[in-house]
């Protein structure tokens, strides 16, 4: 089962938590300090929150959760096929988990990934500094969410 992903900056992460807690009713599949997610059944949605004050309601970044790396590989393929640049991560440690992903721009920006979790993880990131919390990457930047300029490098090392 393949379902959306919505990734978005909130300003107090438990405040967000508990206003998506009783709008979805479900608790979160995933609460770490600046992180959680939302494994939503019914639409089937991912929903990511990462604490990043002052950022709040605004998209972090959007996605498509697999099932398996075959379909990352495949979605790979099909977008360098359609002419698109993929920036892919095989083996990442992001968001607190271990994901192989691809990531694509949009016309405005935005940035997609496509990607599948192999594994829980410890960490938020996978930077030589092992990021613990979300905030500590360049100002709450990760998971492709800068595409150009310096903060880009930083965006690609946490994760």
């Amino acid at each position: 089962m393949s379902r959306a992903q919505l990734a978005l900056n909130v300003d107090d992460l438990q405040e967000a938590v508990t206003f998506y807690s009783k709008l979805f009713g479900t608790e979160p599949a995933k609460l770490k300090p600046g992180y959680a997610n939302f494994a939503i059944a019914e639409p089937p949605l991912k929903l990511v929150l990462f604490e990043n004050p002052g950022k709040g309601g605004t998209v972090n970044h959007l996605g498509v959760e697999v099932e398996s790396s075959e379909e990352v590989h495949a979605e790979i393929a099909r977008l360098t096929d359609e002419g698109l640049f993929t920036d892919e991560e095989i083996g990442t440690t992001c968001c607190f988990a271990t994901q192989d992903k691809v990531w694509v721009t949009g016309p405005a920006g935005e940035r997609w990934e496509v990607y599948t979790v192999l594994a829980d993880s410890e960490t938020f990131g996978s930077s030589p500094q092992r990021l613990e919390h979300p905030a500590d990457a360049d100002g709450g930047v990760c998971c492709g969410t800068a595409a150009t300029g310096e903060k880009a490098t930083a965006a690609k090392s946490c994760c």
